[in-house]
């Protein structure tokens, strides 16, 4: 008795004027073997793999020396970022000798945060839509499961049947010709479903490419945030070590304005507080009064590259089509819309990314900078020409009160909560940032005033 054939499975896919595609069952293989996350179709109780130890083992000599290669490499690992840190601190006290490239490089280092928390954010909507991509082929081809298994079974008996012996007896021609009859109007249909199938597979394995790039892509981006973000620390810690030397009663200011806040129950009578019995708020609002509107109202950009000014580069009022939005976010509350409590939203509400950092949209004077009512963490600008800037929303603000701060400066960092009231961020589950413009102690429209595009934003 001759040994049995393997079974041979044509693929259906190659015709004649169109390149060979790979075939079903090749494809089918594949899918199962490259899934992230098991197979598609069923899961097999993994073994332990050889040199692993087991409950009751004492760990092998292989074992033993990967142990120590990962220890070795922590410790690697640790050196160099602590040598890192070194080089960073020398840096910063070399930069902070000089407060033009100071200020500049705190605008450089936020604007390379915020735009990486845009890519990544961009990214982590990309995966989201990849991975919905390939849990419904996942669950499509789950659901059929049986026809797979039919045609796979189709094709496995087309190739072992021999073809017949046409030149022996007349019967036998007679059969094989009711044979082909037979497989003509089969072969459509199961190549058709084939090629389905196919198609399907080879879907899933791209997307499932696709899945991998964009993390690899998404991990690199993650560790330039964290490198950007350790310098941006450093170099706010700077500034701010710097204007503590220059307002020595900084921190007793700052007490003083947070407890007088809590007697007050409105913004209008806080900003009016402030700038009236708050020393170095006074003097800020003083100084915007002075220095807040140039002689020139017409915008002079190249004013903004200035890094060591004192005052605005630009009136406000100019500024129309000119500022950024304090934080990478999303709309959910605008100007004039309900708040949900019979009244109607005197700013716009962003939902951000947990930890977002924000910067200034404007340059102007730090009249507040402290917990406020229901709107968490609130930071208040004097601009100059009777305009004010609210934010509010952040868990830490990193500026204080007297301090002037230029476009794009960064000022505070987003929690990853809400930390405002119910109110300005209905049915918001993600961290809520509040921004209101303020002309002579009346809400405007801050529509006017946010650049549509990147190249028109103000920034230092």
């Amino acid at each position: 008795m001759s040994a049995a054939r393997p079974p041979r499975f044509p693929s259906f896919t190659s015709r004649p004027g169109r390149p060979p595609t790979p075939s079903l069952s090749a494809l089918l293989l594949s899918a199962i073997l490259v899934a992230p996350a098991g197979p598609v179709f069923s899961q097999t109780p993994l073994r332990p793999s050889v040199g692993t130890p087991t409950a009751g083992t004492p760990p092998s000599a292989d074992a033993l020396k990967q142990r120590e290669q990962e220890l070795e490499a922590a410790r690697a690992a640790q050196k160099s970022a602590a040598d890192a840190q070194e080089r960073l601190k020398a840096d910063i006290a070399t930069i902070g000798q000089d407060r033009s490239k100071l200020n500049q490089q705190l605008i450089d280092v936020a604007a390379q945060v915020r735009g990486i928390e845009g890519h990544i954010g961009e990214a982590e909507t990309r995966l989201r839509g990849l991975d919905s991509r390939e849990q419904e082929l996942r669950d499509s081809l789950e659901s059929r499961r049986s026809e797979i298994i039919e045609v796979l079974a189709a094709l496995q008996r087309a190739g072992r049947r021999t073809p017949p012996a046409l030149l022996v007896r007349p019967e036998d021609a007679l059969q094989s010709l009711r044979t082909a009859m037979l497989l003509g109007s089969v072969v459509p249909e199961m190549r058709s479903r084939a090629e389905k199938l196919s198609g399907d597979l080879g879907e899933l394995l791209n997307v499932r490419k696709t899945i991998a790039t964009e993390r690899d892509k998404l991990a690199l981006d993650r560790d330039k945030l964290r490198t950007d973000q350790t310098r941006l620390s450093a170099l706010i810690e700077e500034r701010q070590r710097q204007q503590a030397a220059a307002e020595k009663d900084m921190q007793a200011e700052g007490a003083r304005a947070v407890a007088i806040a809590q007697q007050i129950d409105n913004l209008q009578g806080l900003i009016a507080t402030m700038e009236q019995d708050v020393k170095s708020a006074a003097k800020a609002a003083v100084t915007a009064s002075l220095q807040g509107v140039p002689v020139n109202n017409k915008p002079d950009v190249n004013a903004l590259r200035n890094s060591n000014r004192k005052s605005p580069a630009i009136a406000f009022a100019s500024t129309k089509g000119m500022l950024a939005l304090p934080v990478n976010g999303t709309k959910i509350r605008g100007f004039g819309g309900s708040d949900g409590a019979s009244s109607v939203d005197k700013g716009i509400s962003l939902a951000t990314r947990p930890g977002a950092q924000v910067t200034t949209p404007c340059d102007g004077w730090v009249v507040y900078a402290g917990p406020f009512r229901s709107y968490g963490q609130l930071l208040i600008l004097n601009a100059g020409g009777g305009y004010h800037v609210l934010i509010a929303g952040m868990e830490r603000i990193s500026v204080t009160i007297g301090q002037f701060v230029q476009a794009g400066e960064p000022v505070a960092t987003m929690g990853n909560t809400s930390q405002v009231a119910s109110i300005l961020a209905t049915n918001a589950s993600q961290p809520v940032l509040y921004i209101e413009f303020r002309k002579d102690g009346t809400p405007i429209d801050p529509g006017p005033w946010w650049a549509t595009n990147e190249g028109e934003k103000v920034r230092g």
